[in-house]
This record gives structure tokens, sequence and C-alpha cells, in this order.
């Protein structure tokens, strides 16, 4: 079976819609596809996932899954490499920054996947989350990394996920506006708290709604999928309102 699939022989049997896609992966990827049914899993968001016999919803999480793990070691190792002289904690909020969803969200968008996604699911209307593309495309590197190996995705990652990074840039940039504004209130000798004002969504998604005060009073409102993320958010505006250097 293996031999057909790389012969090309499977494509054979594809319909002029899954040959569309199998184009456009290759274009992302630089290579064909092998099994096309794993890059239409990483298509399918939970929300338009199909229940199967066995009574579970069929969709592309688990594929986000591991390429989520592929994508974190691949750029751990890059970033190991690349900086020798740089420590542990340096290391691993400079990968926390290369891999958030609001970098791989416009990533996602820059290589293809959102073209891909709405010419591949047609007219079947769903709820979009936030970071829709950089789920995506976690579930394409785990596609892509079952379908190709180890040695494909790891190229694909380095050749054409890096490039769409400014570094640099994000290691310049602080992205614990958490910490930052602790520290102002420190220094100016305030008082600060978070307070979950409101959660939306059902057990699978939710929505935090977080505000944050300073001596008692609101500064700024933030929304994420977590409390944590919700938190960032509010202190990265209070840091703008506030003007303070991040």
């Amino acid at each position: 079976m293996n031999l057909l699939k790389r012969l090309g022989i499977q494509n054979l049997f594809l319909s002029k819609k899954d040959k569309r896609l199998a184009s456009s992966i290759k274009m992302m990827t630089g290579g064909k596809p092998f099994n096309i049914s794993l890059y239409q899993l990483a298509l399918t968001p939970a929300a338009l996932g199909e229940e199967s016999p066995q009574g579970y919803r069929v969709s592309n999480e688990r594929l986000e899954f591991l390429g989520d793990a592929v994508l974190g070691s691949v750029i751990a190792e890059y970033l190991f490499q690349k900086y020798p002289l740089r420590d542990e904690g340096f290391l691993t909020e400079t990968r926390s920054k290369l891999v958030n969803r609001e970098s791989l969200n416009q990533t996602g968008i820059k290589i293809g996947i959102k073209n891909m996604l709405w010419e591949y699911i047609e007219d079947r209307p769903f709820t979009a989350n936030k970071s829709l593309y950089g789920d995506i495309l976690e579930a394409m590197i785990g596609a892509i990394y079952l379908d190709r190996g180890h040695a494909f995705t790891k190229n694909f990652i380095l050749q054409r996920i890096l490039l769409h990074f400014d570094i640099q840039g994000m290691i310049a940039t602080t992205s614990n506006y958490k910490s930052k504004i602790i520290e102002w209130t420190q220094k100016e000798n305030k008082e600060v708290d978070f307070k979950i004002i409101e959660i939306n969504g059902n057990q699978r998604y939710k929505e935090f709604v977080v505000a944050l005060r300073i001596e008692n009073r609101d500064v700024a409102v933030g929304k994420g999928p977590t409390k944590k993320k919700a938190e960032q958010e509010a202190s990265k505006i209070a840091c703008e309102q506030l003007k303070i250097p991040h």
C-alpha cells in the first residue's frame, strides 16, 4: 500500500475537489500528499466534525495535539542551535512567543490555510474561534508528519513557517504584559487585581472575560479562551492606556 501511495496511484481516484486540495497542499508544503484523508481531517474543526458510529466526534483535534508537539520540538531544537549561549529561560520564552496562538494564526493565513479551508468546506456554516487558522496549521503539521515523516515536516517548518516570524522582533518585545503591570503597580505603590466578570461558551469552548483593576478602579477588560490569556489581553490594553513601555 505504501508503494502505491508513493507512486501516486491513489491520487488517480480523487474527486476534483480533492485534487484541488492535493494541489494546494503541494504548493504549501513543497511535496505532494500521499494520504489525502489526513489533510481532509486537518481541515475539519470540531464544530464541523461528524459523529462516528462509535459515538465520538471526528475532528482535527488529535492532529492538532500531534502537530503542536512536533512544532514545539522542531522550534526548540532550532533555538537551541541558533542561540548556544542563552539560558533555558530565554529559550523557553522565545519558543512560547513563536508558537503562541496569535503568531500561528497569522502564519496560517499567510501560507494559505484560510483560503484552503473555505474552499474545502464550501458553504457549510460554523462558528470559528479566534485561533482557527493557527489550530488548523498545527493540525496540518500533524497530518504532514504522519503522511511524509519527521524529516519532511521539519524542513517544512524551518523553510516555510519560520520565514514568516520576525524572531529578533519577538525577542525584543515583552509578551508578559501581566508581569509589566504588576511591576509598574509595585513601583507606583498601587494595588492591582484581576477579576473574572463573565464566562461564556460551553464545556468545549469557553471565553473568559477578565477585568483588570487598579486601586479598585476598572482599567481594562480582556477576553480569552483561558483565564491566563484573558488576563494577558487586559494587561496589554492597560499597558497601552497607561503608556507603560513594553
